[in-house]
């Protein structure tokens, strides 16, 4: 297969979401699933290189929430990225020289296809769609969010996994030089993540490559990230390079870390307390420091779309 060498909260004033919807006109990409190299459709998704650059052909999914996105500035300069330093706005300034292109995905473990794959061609057979989703942090701050990605669930059955795959595992970049955060023993590196199959394949989970229609900052994990809106921020693992199919429950990096803090399916449960503060309520980011806090959701409010795939837990026990 073909690799190529080419702190503290800033309040800001919430961007309309009209406002933002009407500056662009939305157009469907082909989507074609990949063949043992990701063949390319005629049109195909399209993430360009230069930093802040508009991705071209996005489409709107239906499961957007209506609620007003969080600022640009938001979203960009309050971050979890462990890789880039611990702080809220460690990320933006440690990560402005990082050079998330050319960027290579290897996928292995229990599937008809695997293989290392350029990024271009990782996501050229999908659709580019923009999805506006609430996101919550175990810190209990919150945001929405204006993703733009690809199904993660189209990507899982491209790859064809095989009836032994029952969990997807990811990993991000492993560079020290690159990711100052990693010089310190905060995390067993490199960031590892982990879902169930049937997790990896509900229509709302997203690997995202760009926000607010443009291509993905680095320090919200370009060049392409995991999204997954009724999960806390733990899920969100960033610089992914790495996508193995198991069939035992994956290490992830936080349960390693903390286990009797951070469990393997990281969900918003109100009802269950971290063990160091209340999960039943949170602040949404850029409403200032003196907004009212908000009830948190089961499920972040996606219960609808998700809550049959933990019918048979103790959501106490398995948090």
């Amino acid at each position: 297969m073909l690799i190529r060498k080419p702190a503290d909260i800033r309040p800001s004033e919430i961007t309309s979401k009209d406002n933002y919807l009407n500056r662009r006109d939305f157009m469907r990409a082909g989507a074609i699933a990949g063949g043992a190299a990701l063949a390319s459709p005629a049109m195909a998704a399209m993430v360009p290189e230069t930093p802040r650059a508009i991705i071209p052909g996005i489409i709107k999914n239906p499961f957007s929430t209506d609620e007003a996105p969080n600022s640009y500035e938001d979203v960009t300069t309050y971050n979890n990225y462990y890789e880039f330093g611990t702080g809220k706005d460690d990320p933006f300034r440690n990560a402005q020289n990082f050079e998330p292109r050319p960027w290579t995905i290897t996928v292995d473990g229990h599937a008809e296809k695997t293989g290392t794959f350029d990024f271009d061609d990782f996501v050229k057979p999908f659709d580019v769609e923009e999805r506006i989703y609430r996101m919550r942090c175990v810190e209990a701050w919150s945001m929405v969010i204006p993703w733009v990605g690809i199904s993660l669930a189209d990507v899982v059955k491209s790859f064809k996994p095989t009836s032994k795959a029952k969990y997807v595992a990811f990993e991000t970049l492993q560079d020290k030089t690159r990711m100052p955060g990693q010089r310190r023993r905060v995390l067993a590196w490199p960031y590892r993540e982990g879902m169930t199959i049937e997790e990896a394949t509900n229509p709302l989970a997203i690997l995202a490559v760009g926000v607010y229609g443009e291509v993905l900052p680095n320090q919200n994990g370009a060049p392409i990230r995991l999204v997954v809106p009724w999960k806390y921020g733990l899920k969100g693992i960033k610089g992914i390079v790495k996508i193995s199919f198991v069939e035992n429950q994956p290490e992830t990096s936080w349960n390693l870390s903390a286990p009797h803090e951070y469990g393997f399916y990281a969900n918003v449960n109100p009802e269950v307390s971290h063990p160091r503060w209340s999960q039943a309520r949170e602040r949404r980011i850029g409403a200032g420091l003196f907004a009212a806090k908000q009830p948190t959701l089961m499920f972040n409010g996606y219960g609808e779309q998700v809550a049959h795939l933990y019918k048979d837990l103790d959501l106490r026990r398995n948090f």
